[in-house]
């Protein structure tokens, strides 16, 4: 089986969000790596940048408003190895506690509530805190780090005493690797990095309001799958009805030699059959006496 129909077959088999999350982030990487090789080796830095500009989310409100779509193809998109390493690794071990618990919708639901709430809140600090608006330069920002954290934040809110082996540690609960991926954002705020660590910060805290939110009852992301059911409607095949005719004999015939036919049950007549499945769809199969059911299977048996 070639890498092709590994992929179509991770994507049409049901239950599959977290494998299709992987997936969808490692192609756009891969499928970028390989644009950007060919475009500069001759000479369409250009056009890789125009590619780029139309996945990464601005910090420009105008040029957000041009292109929204941004809003969602940022965090499916990374550009370094150790940042899709990280993120991916992160979301696999995360992600199977939350699909375990809470089961795969709510997944897809936490990774992208995360990455909007990341984005909405690094497009509102740096056009309306005065500390980043003095400071800004209109940027870019990609990764699912925001929507990552989103996880493992909810992780750590559902079952704070789960614990992980981390090399060279040991067991470690995953609320304090949640609380350390949290402070480590906060501390990168005023940092060079600053855009992406406020993402972190409001993917982090989707994360922890939505099991809260869902422990009692509400749950965040039904406005989400029901976006995701309509346009996966759109694109799922659906199954081809197919009618089929049977006949139902009626009595005994003869052999072409003109001898008897063997001795045995005589075929329920139409009448008959119609009368039992008039009684069914009035009444249900179990309404049948045991020579109805037996006359129905007989007639099962006829072409």
């Amino acid at each position: 089986m070639s890498i092709i129909d590994d992929i179509k077959t991770a994507f049409r088999q049901p239950n599959n969000i977290l494998k299709q999350l992987i997936l969808i982030n490692v192609i756009v990487f891969v499928v970028l790596i390989v644009l950007r090789t060919i475009l500069f080796i001759t000479s369409g830095e250009w056009l890789y940048a125009l590619i780029f500009s139309n996945l990464a989310i601005s910090s420009s409100p105008l040029y957000f408003a041009t292109h929204p779509w941004t809003l969602i193809t940022y965090f499916f998109t990374h550009e370094g190895f150790l940042h899709i390493i990280f993120n991916m690794l992160n979301l696999y071990w995360f992600g199977q506690l939350i699909r375990e618990y809470v089961g795969d919708r709510k997944l897809l639901s936490l990774y992208v509530l995360g990455g909007i709430a990341g984005a909405v809140l690094y497009l509102l600090s740096y056009n309306f805190i005065p500390y980043f608006a003095d400071r800004m330069v209109i940027g870019t920002m990609i990764g699912a780090s925001a929507s990552v954290l989103a996880i493992v934040m909810a992780a750590a809110t559902l079952l704070p005493n789960y614990s992980f082996n981390l090399i060279l540690i040991g067991p470690v609960k995953i609320k304090y690797i949640a609380a350390f991926l949290v402070l480590l954002s906060i501390s990168g705020a005023i940092g060079s990095n600053a855009g992406g660590n406020i993402a972190h910060i409001g993917g982090a805290f989707i994360g922890w309001l939505f099991i809260k939110q869902l422990q009692r009852g509400n749950d965040m992301g039904r406005p989400v799958l029901a976006v995701t059911d309509f346009f996966g409607n759109l694109f799922k095949r659906k199954p081809k009805l197919k009618i089929t005719h049977r006949r139902f004999s009626t009595g005994s015939t003869a052999k072409p030699n003109g001898t008897k036919p063997n001795s045995g049950p005589l075929s329920p007549s139409q009448h008959e059959i119609d009368r039992i499945l008039d009684k069914i769809s009035s009444s249900g199969y179990e309404s049948l006496s045991k020579e109805e059911k037996q006359k129905l299977f007989q007639a099962s048996q006829k072409d």
